[in-house]
């Protein structure tokens, strides 16, 4: 039962702030769009985008890209379609990575920016992930996670139950260790800004 209060919990926050996430969020896309790029230049196949927020990422795919795309707050995803349902290549679904109903095996890349520092569950969402993306499929994640310089890191330790309480995501994950604990270990660990800003692309082998 907690598990699935955390989660209400979460999406409730998301869903009362998605009106101004847009706002709130531009002083980071300064950095964060040359880094969107390069996320989504990995893409190959069917895709699949998981948290896709209000759709920043949307704007970098191809236009024939066969993409699906999921968040679990109803809120961020109607911003979504919202800006972006005229486009014919993408379906827009509610889903909670934790647990989706897709088939085993469904997609070729799977695709998630500042996600995992807000999933209730995040070795829960991985493993799902791990079920859902091909054998030799491409995982692809940028996040923001925990420093490594010991007083920053503490910093964000301290901060941490605010901004979730505020905002509903993590600033002091260990996002290497979640992904090794899910049960990748063939992957790429890219420092991006500062070693806390990164960049994991990771082949998934079953």
């Amino acid at each position: 039962m907690k598990e699935i209060d955390n989660t209400e919990l979460i999406r409730y926050r998301y869903n009362r702030y998605s009106k101004f996430y847009d706002i709130l969020e531009a002083p980071m896309e300064i950095p964060s769009s040359k880094w969107r790029k390069e996320l989504v230049k990995y893409s190959s196949g069917k895709v699949l985008e998981v948290g896709v927020g209000t759709g920043k990422n949307i704007p970098y795919y191809q236009s024939n890209t066969n993409l699906t795309v999921i968040d679990f707050s109803s809120g961020m995803l109607h911003k979504a379609i919202k800006k972006f349902g005229h486009l014919n290549n993408i379906n827009f679904t509610n889903a909670d990575i934790q647990k989706t109903e897709f088939e085993t095996d469904e997609f070729d890349t799977v695709i998630a920016s500042f996600v995992f520092c807000s999933v209730p569950d995040p070795i829960k969402g991985l493993k799902e992930i791990k079920r859902i993306c091909k054998n030799d499929g491409k995982i692809i994640i940028l996040e923001h996670v925990r420093s490594d310089n010991k007083f920053i890191g503490l910093l964000m330790d301290f901060l941490n139950p605010l901004i979730v309480g505020l905002l509903g995501f993590n600033i002091n994950r260990d996002t290497e260790n979640n992904v090794i604990n899910s049960g990748f270990h063939d992957y790429q660990d890219k420092n991006l800004l500062l070693n806390i800003f990164r960049m994991f692309i990771i082949n998934n082998k079953k």
